[in-house]
């Protein structure tokens, strides 16, 4: 598996910065064959336009529901008549319901689905792979830094422990996060994340026992 960013995938990034966002949303846009582009992002036209101009896209992607990362969806269909397809039906048009584990075979690439809930219930990750070069898509379940956020009633703490485990085992892939930079492999970041909430945790078991 390549440790470095395949000639098929390139960035660009949304123009709505701020104290959640990093620097703004990633929308990636990936293809060897066509084009897919996972999370649109923002209802920007500007941004939106220039996603549509990088060549013919066939099919849109969502990492999960956020208006950070959907609410551009439909415009860019509109623009492009690429279908988008999401784990949540609401946010499907033309597309599909993703499920866990489902392949994809889009622009000439393997897209493989894993439900990572934690930070939403509908939260997805894309392992995209083209022959040894693959990667993986976070959404906001693992940014390029900073933690996530895991917040009620969508996010669930037990839900991305577990989630968090599994994108541990995804080896030396890259991350290509839904904020951020890219930073380190999906078994670096996600063991990093791990200990980050597991001593998290740990403060607020002496927390209530202090006070118990």
């Amino acid at each position: 598996m390549s440790v470095t960013n395949p000639a098929w995938m390139r960035g660009v990034n949304a123009p709505n910065p701020g104290p959640m966002t990093l620097q703004g949303t990633n929308t990636w846009i990936l293809g060897i064959d066509g084009l897919v582009v996972v999370d649109p992002g923002p209802l920007d036209e500007s941004h939106l336009l220039d996603v549509a101009m990088h060549g013919a896209i066939d099919h849109i992607l969502l990492t999960h529901g956020h208006g950070d990362h959907s609410d551009g969806a439909q415009r860019l269909h509109e623009l492009t008549g690429a279908p988008v397809s999401a784990w949540d039906e609401r946010h499907v048009s033309h597309g599909e319901k993703l499920t866990d584990a489902m392949t994809l075979r889009l622009a000439g690439l393997d897209i493989e689905i894993l439900h990572a809930p934690g930070h939403t219930m509908d939260s997805v990750c894309f392992i995209v792979s083209s022959g040894s070069e693959s990667v993986v898509l976070t959404g906001d379940t693992i940014l390029g830094e900073g933690s996530t956020v895991i917040a009620h009633p969508e996010g669930r703490v037990d839900d991305y422990l577990r989630t968090l485990e599994k994108l541990a085992q995804l080896d030396a892939l890259v991350v290509l996060p839904g904020h951020g930079p890219v930073t380190g492999s999906a078994s670096q970041r996600a063991k990093q994340y791990l200990d980050h909430r597991h001593a998290r945790i740990a403060q607020v078991r002496d927390a209530l026992a202090h006070w118990a």
